[in-house]
């Protein structure tokens, strides 16, 4: 039985291409990248949004990660990242499927990696003027500015991404008459009729992956180095008195 409603076309049918799931990480990811941009390129006091911007980025790329493993069918990328036969029935107008093309998922691999690697540096970065990196005061400063070179080098591949991107969704539209930014937006799309729509993901997959990402955000917001520091000084202040105590009974005993 085809996963799917009827559409006008007898050729065709609507199949939920995209889950609620990808469709909100899609969107969010979207408003997280625009927000870290337009708040590195603001500087000053925007810097600490711009860093948690990057917290969250890096809370979805991890909560892609994990559904990419065991989400729906068309979000995982053992469904859709290409082998060389597949790229090649897409080069010469053959390939036939649903979800990302194989050109497609070549980008969203490209995109995802390179979000991690700027997220990754920013996290250790240090301009020594207004922004810290949540995790660079435990590396060596040599490394936190190595690793802020590389964070303020690869934005221009992002840029480039980002465009390109951008430039394929506009070909889809006005070339090929594909709009894909509705079904990304709906979750519908119409297919032709022989192809099912994708299967669902496993009960409980959601509550893993999102949990997975909020446990990668906060890793990646050194709260965990905080509440460390504080346990340790509690520890501490909390042991000088029975040391102190100690001491000063020592010192009031007559030693016979």
């Amino acid at each position: 039985m085809s996963r799917g409603t009827p559409s006008g076309d007898a050729l065709t049918h609507r199949v939920r291409v995209w889950d609620a799931p990808l469709r909100a990480f899609h969107w969010l990811l979207l408003a997280a990248v625009a927000m870290a941009i337009a708040t590195g390129l603001q500087g000053g006091d925007w810097m600490v949004w711009h860093g948690r911007a990057g917290i969250a980025i890096v809370g979805l790329i991890a909560f892609r990660l994990a559904w990419g493993l065991m989400g729906s069918e068309t979000a995982r990328f053992a469904q859709f990242l290409p082998g060389p036969s597949a790229l090649l029935a897409y080069l010469r107008g053959r390939w036939q499927g649903i979800g990302h093309n194989p050109l497609g998922a070549l980008s969203v691999v490209a995109l995802l990696g390179l979000l991690a690697a700027q997220v990754g540096t920013g996290l250790f970065s240090n301009d020594d003027i207004a922004f810290a990196g949540p995790l660079s005061a435990g590396v060596d400063e040599a490394l936190v500015q190595s690793l802020t070179g590389w964070h303020h080098r690869l934005v221009n591949g992002l840029y480039a991404l980002i465009g390109l991107h951008v430039g394929a969704i506009g070909f889809h539209a006005v070339v090929k008459r594909v709009r894909l930014v509705p079904a990304m937006v709906t979750g519908w799309q119409e297919v032709p009729r022989s192809q099912l729509g994708p299967r669902p993901a496993h009960v409980g997959a959601f509550a893993v992956a999102l949990s997975l990402g909020l446990l990668a955000a906060y890793a990646a917001s050194g709260e965990w180095q905080v509440a460390a520091t504080a346990t340790t000084a509690a520890t501490t202040q909390a042991a000088q008195p029975a040391s102190t105590a100690a001491s000063a009974t020592a010192t009031a005993t007559p030693a016979w």
